[in-house]
């Protein structure tokens, strides 16, 4: 995973979307809220909230409530290329029990508000070969209730990761809960294996499958204001989705580190090149499609705009742009630059596509 959202954005976008939060919550009257869900009986359906800020989208998905302690409705990042919940620990649970050094533990574990905050601490570090975050913290459990007065479902007692600071790679400190994930990628966490994505452990009916439908993003709701879209997301998937709703299923391929991998085998074609590659389509990454080619004549450069790409998968999935420079905007690096050899597709894909994830079957579908 190469997450780059605080890097190609504003550090304190999380914070601003908590300072709209209020307003955003407002939507219109004539939309009937979703029902409170503690555990799904076939699915469920929730809305996303999308914001902007310069050529920089995010969709945020409402976490209202951690073990016992309401989260005053904090916005994390829905983040289709990493998995597993991390969270700023900042007033969820007491500040005397947070120092720069770590959590105060006795023993192998605490349990606050609902929460249990293991001993077994992480450093997950995210970003570029020039610029990087470290979140220090710990592995937790808790239930999660996402969503909120517009409609929320609580997660059974879940493994998350609870951090207590984050650095820049400067070693400056960044604001409280400025890199909060809700990551629903396949697989596990680089953090800890015990640690998924949050979607992948609600108890289903039968016949639906685990796993998740995000619905083509909005771009009338992309603002300054934090804007609430219902219906984007969908938890469960049924026979119908799975089957006959057009999508192109991709099979994962299965790693014993990080389990089923999100990326997807492609060809990518710009500049009368045909490459072949690694495609992880991202909804952490704001605004930037990534091309990785080793033959690439430096290190790394931006297409001009106006330049005609277009992927296609394994399975014949197909989709085609055209650069500019605030929209689709595209660089080409070379992996032995870049550190990565997945080419990554940005947020702008899903405002093209729909995209599902089943996590029973180990696929993703895509479908324009």
């Amino acid at each position: 995973m190469r997450r780059s959202y605080l890097l190609n954005a504003p550090a304190l976008l999380a914070i601003l979307f908590l300072s709209l939060f209020a307003v955003s919550c407002k939507k219109n009257p004539q939309v009937n809220p979703n029902p409170t869900i503690t555990e799904p009986v076939n699915y469920a359906k929730l809305g996303l909230y999308e914001q902007i800020s310069g050529v920089n989208r995010r969709i945020f998905i409402a976490c209202s409530k951690l073990g016992t302690q309401s989260t005053v409705n904090y916005g994390l990042v829905f983040d289709t290329g990493s998995t597993g919940l991390t969270i700023d620990a900042t007033d969820i649970i007491p500040a005397s029990m947070i120092t720069t050094n770590g959590f105060v533990i006795s023993g192998d574990s605490v349990v606050v508000n609902g929460i249990t905050i293991t001993s077994q601490q992480a450093v997950i570090t995210y970003g570029s070969v020039n610029s990087n975050i470290s979140e220090y913290g710990n592995l937790a459990y808790a239930t999660v209730t996402v969503g909120d007065g517009n409609g929320n479902i609580t997660t059974p007692r879940i493994p998350i990761f609870l951090y207590y600071k984050i650095l820049d790679n400067n070693n400056k400190q960044l604001s409280a809960h400025a890199a909060d994930v809700f990551g629903v990628g396949p697989g596990v966490s680089s953090t800890s294996r015990k640690i998924g994505s949050p979607l992948s452990y609600f108890k289903l009916a039968d016949n639906v499958a685990n796993g998740f439908r995000l619905a083509k993003l909005n771009t009338s709701n992309f603002g300054n204001s934090a804007t609430y879209t219902p219906n984007l997301l969908t938890i469960g998937l049924t026979p119908n989705d799975l089957n006959a709703s057009g999508f192109t299923m991709h099979a994962l391929t299965y790693s014993a580190i990080s389990g089923y991998s999100a990326n997807i085998a492609s060809t990518i074609n710009y500049n009368g090149q045909s490459i072949p590659g690694v495609i992880l389509f991202d909804t952490g990454t704001p605004s930037t499609h990534i091309i990785e080619n080793q033959a690439a004549t430096s290190n790394t450069a931006a297409l001009p705009a106006g330049t005609a790409v277009g992927i296609i998968t394994s399975q014949g999935f197909g989709y085609n742009y055209s650069t500019s420079n605030t929209y689709n905007f595209t660089t080409v690096q070379k992996p032995s630059y870049s550190g990565d050899n997945r080419t990554i597709f940005s947020i702008n894909f899903f405002i093209d596509n729909e995209f599902l994830i089943d996590y029973t079957n180990h696929r993703i579908g895509l479908k324009q």
